[in-house]
């Protein structure tokens, strides 16, 4: 008996010392807990392989809902160390109609559950051949969800059908526009998301022709002062509504509502001196910048449009480059005061996508060849910390996940070889380090994962569409004080109502069967519910 006891003495004496060396000291955890994000930063980016540093300055899309360790996706997140991945319903990422805020809840859970699992079973390191243990560092899970349902939110079911930016921006009131916001804030982050697209501080100044730019009801509206107060509401909303876990990333700096193409197949332009850039184009960036009102109104990021800028490149020419691949131009841009003590508080510069159309026509214009690791670079160079890829497939690769990869090792292998380029390196993942230290102050699976009880108040908020849908109906024509003389009096029992409907049909995804964002009768019904028989 008493040398069963001395036995289990030996191993509880054994246990409590190996717990004493694993857990940090109590004064070690007290200075780390009160360090500043940008110290935290630092002392994760010390511990960083080469290849764990450049795989952070990535975001990448992929095909399907599988990130099992045999899918291409899970080597990229886990092997190769991205820094984020975007979901899209183009790419299959959700399942519907029904069960899709579920099933997007435990895709979000499974590719932040594959790295940290991943990580914690080592990678072999490529110079030395030794196993080592990575920094753990959460995913970026990002999304565009700009409201009004298909085919502007990627997620069309089981969330609360938010109005669009212009219906907010119709109701001329910042209460709403941080209510819609908050609502967003609260959803998206419940389902695991933590890195929002969104919104777009475009103005809309310029008159929409035939050719040119059309963000139709994407933005606030436009007026650059009200357009930077809803965005100020709208971000101030969405931290508010997610605790600060969803992060804020507006578009499309420096403001493409009065290009002069869309944007989506070639390179526009906006032909407007610096002034006029400052008044009308840059002033809603300023006011969730440097000239924020609160934190909480301050935007996280800056997605950069590919477009040209006369107020800042001079004589535009075919071969001149959009400001997301010219140094100087971005650099001059971010040069303005409020950008800078926006910068230096830690605000990050993200790239627009750099596998779409415009960017492949720009480079290669026969559309014959494209060589991704110099867009990827050339994007870099210019001044982007986070590099957007959708569809970013080089020549000669059969797949996006195959052109990644190698372009992965290039930067890999160019840290190494080019001083310069390492520090510019260091520099951008510092930057995105600190950003997700303040969405999880420490890097462990639990403070990153959202619990599931959180999934039952998802789409549960339609009060507030509604009160945005009262507040924003606009009369366009007969003006306010013609309205007597031509309708002197409200439709009586023997008039008729024409009613014109605009139908949208969509799918959750390819395979998905068609939904109707509102049916035909859906106004004709409501007229009746309100106003009728």
């Amino acid at each position: 008996m008493r040398r069963k006891f001395s036995v289990l003495w030996n191993l509880l004496l054994a246990l409590a010392i190996l717990l004493t060396v694993l857990s940090p000291a109590p004064g070690v955890q007290a200075y780390f807990l009160s360090q500043s994000p940008e110290q935290k930063a630092k002392d994760i980016l010390d511990q960083m392989t080469p290849e764990e540093r450049v795989g952070q300055l990535f975001l990448i899309t992929f095909k399907g809902r599988d990130v099992s360790d045999t899918s291409p996706i899970y080597d990229l997140i886990v092997n190769k160390h991205i820094g984020g991945v975007v979901l899209q319903s183009a790419n299959d990422n959700f399942s519907g109609p029904d069960n899709t805020v579920a099933d997007a809840f435990q895709l979000t859970n499974q590719v932040q559950q594959d790295v940290w699992d991943g990580e914690q079973k080592g990678v072999k390191d490529p110079i030395s051949g030794n196993i080592i243990i990575p920094q753990y560092v959460p995913l970026f899970v990002g999304i565009s969800q700009e409201g009004d349902q298909y085919p502007y939110d990627e997620i069309i079911n089981g969330m609360t059908p938010l109005p669009n930016l212009m219906a907010i921006g119709a109701t001329w009131q910042p209460d709403l526009a941080q209510r819609v916001g908050n609502v967003q804030g609260q959803e998206l982050s419940t389902l695991g998301i933590n890195l929002l697209l969104g919104p777009s501080l475009d103005v809309l100044d310029v008159l929409h022709t035939e050719g040119s730019e059309d963000l139709g009801t994407r933005t606030f509206g436009g007026d650059p002062y009200w357009v930077g107060v809803m965005g100020d509401a709208y971000i101030t909303g969405i931290h508010q509504g997610s605790s600060n876990r969803l992060a804020v990333i507006a578009k499309h700096f420096p403001g493409r509502g009065g290009s002069d193409r869309p944007p989506e197949e070639e390179v526009a332009t906006v032909r407007k001196s610096l002034e006029q850039l400052k008044q009308i184009e840059l002033a809603p960036f300023f006011s969730v910048t440097g000239n924020a009102p609160t934190a909480d109104a301050t935007t996280d990021g800056l997605l950069v449009s590919h477009i040209r800028y006369q107020g800042f490149q001079g004589n535009i020419r075919d071969t001149t480059r959009p400001v997301s691949f010219d140094p100087a131009a971005l650099q001059q841009i971010l040069g303005l005061t409020p950008f800078v003590s926006w910068r230096q508080g830690g605000g990050v510069m993200v790239s627009d996508d750099l596998g779409s159309k415009a960017v492949r026509n720009f480079y290669d214009p026969t559309g014959q060849s494209f060589d991704a690791r110099q867009v990827a670079l050339d994007a870099f160079l210019a001044g982007n910390d986070l590099l957007y890829v959708n569809n970013f497939i080089a020549t000669g690769d059969s797949d996006s996940s195959t052109t990644i990869s190698r372009t992965l090792d290039y930067f890999a292998q160019k840290y190494r070889e080019d001083p310069a380029f390492a520090q510019r390196v260091n520099v951008s993942v510092q930057r995105l380090l600190q950003l997700k230290l303040r969405l999880y102050p420490t890097f462990n699976l639990n403070t990153v994962l959202p619990p599931a009880t959180g999934l039952d108040l998802v789409g549960k908020s339609d009060q507030v569409s509604i009160d945005v849908a009262q507040q924003s109906a606009t009369l366009l024509s007969p003006s306010a004080s013609e309205l007597r003389d031509i309708l002197p009096r409200p439709p009586s029992l023997t008039d008729r109502i024409v009613i014109l409907t605009d139908l949208r049909n969509g799918k959750q995804c390819s395979t998905c069967p068609d939904q109707s964002a509102m049916p035909v009768d859906a106004l004709q019904k409501s007229i009746l519910k309100f106003y009728g028989p």
